[in-house]
């Protein structure tokens, strides 16, 4: 009875245990079903996405292909636009240069044309030592309309306008107090004398506006200050000659300028020429009140590497100049003393 009794509860326990797997078993394999019921569905999804987004692809790809195409072709219009333009511009810098070449041969050849008549100028205008020796120290106690080497020495005052720039204080300096030198000389005696650079600048500051004595004493302290005086100066002597004329001009004086020097590097002749005759009056009898001589040094056609256009300038300013106010201009030949 007991054995019966027992195999009764193994067996029971047996058969509840694998009801439980079974169970256990069943369940799983029912989510399993469950889970692959869904899938596809999710796949199906996906995959209809992904053709959406490839064919948004392809269509932007279109897009772009299109869009690169149109580009290329504006491109290559450029590029021949810039080929034409290349070309028109080597054909315009042809031209040019053929011009640039003109102008720098008529130019070259106006130069030359100045500078021959410069120094041909200079070399008929010249007062030689000789000139200036046979005349003799006698000759220059004449009366008063007597010229010297064709420069009227009828003045009772003198006032000097010297250039006092680097290219006349370096190479020509010795030669300008040689030359001022002698122009007093051919002055045995004069009322009162002056000394101003270009640029209207007193070499004296205790007579600005005022003449200084003439007396042997004060014509060797002249010529001493000369010897160092290297103020500033922009090469032209147009500042000078006015001031000298405004401050010392009277009708009642015989007055002689004297320009000593070697550039005009001003924009107008003809303006410096207008701007003279309106300050220099004439007197009754039509002479001017101020006479205006001048020495030009030949500095600029010395100098190599150095444009001849500014002495030329000077020398037919200086030429004009002279000749309508009553005085001379003389061209040296060489700046050695």
């Amino acid at each position: 009875m007991r054995r019966r009794r027992g195999r009764e509860g193994a067996d029971g326990f047996s058969l509840s245990f694998l009801d439980c797997i079974c169970c256990g078993f069943g369940a799983i394999i029912l989510l399993l079903v469950l889970t692959k019921i869904g899938e596809p569905r999710v796949l199906e999804q996906a995959r209809l996405d992904l053709d959406g987004l490839v064919a948004k692809l392809e269509e932007e790809l279109h897009q772009i292909r299109g869009e690169t195409e149109v580009l290329n072709r504006d491109l290559t219009a450029r590029r021949q636009q810039l080929s034409e333009e290349q070309t028109r511009i080597a054909r315009l810098q042809g031209d040019l240069s053929g011009i640039e070449g003109q102008f720098a041969a008529s130019r070259q050849m106006s130069e030359v044309s100045d500078i021959i008549a410069g120094r041909l100028l200079a070399a008929r205008q010249e007062m030689s030592e000789e000139m200036q020796r046979l005349l003799g120290a006698s000759h220059r106690r004449q009366a008063s309309d007597d010229l010297v080497g064709g420069i009227p020495v009828d003045s009772e005052y003198i006032i000097f306008v010297i250039d006092t720039s680097g290219s006349m204080f370096n190479y020509a300096w010795p030669l300008v107090t040689r030359k001022m030198a002698q122009v007093l000389d051919i002055y045995p005696r004069v009322k009162g004398i002056q000394v101003m650079n270009d640029m209207g600048q007193y070499m004296f500051s205790q007579y600005v506006g005022k003449w200084i004595p003439d007396t042997p004493g004060r014509r060797k302290a002249i010529l001493a200050a000369l010897q160092s005086w290297n103020v500033f100066s922009n090469s032209s002597p147009v500042e000078g000659i006015q001031q000298a004329i405004r401050a010392f001009a009277d009708p009642d004086k015989k007055i002689s300028i004297y320009v000593l020097g070697d550039e005009f590097t001003g924009r107008s002749i003809d303006d410096v020429l207008d701007a003279v005759e309106r300050i220099n009056q004439r007197d009754a009898a039509g002479n001017r009140h101020v006479r205006i001589h001048a020495i030009g040094f030949p500095v600029i056609f010395s100098v190599s590497g150095v444009s001849e256009s500014t002495g030329v300038r000077f020398a037919t300013l200086m030429r004009l100049l002279c000749r309508e106010n009553g005085g001379t201009f003389v061209g040296l030949e060489s700046i050695r003393p």
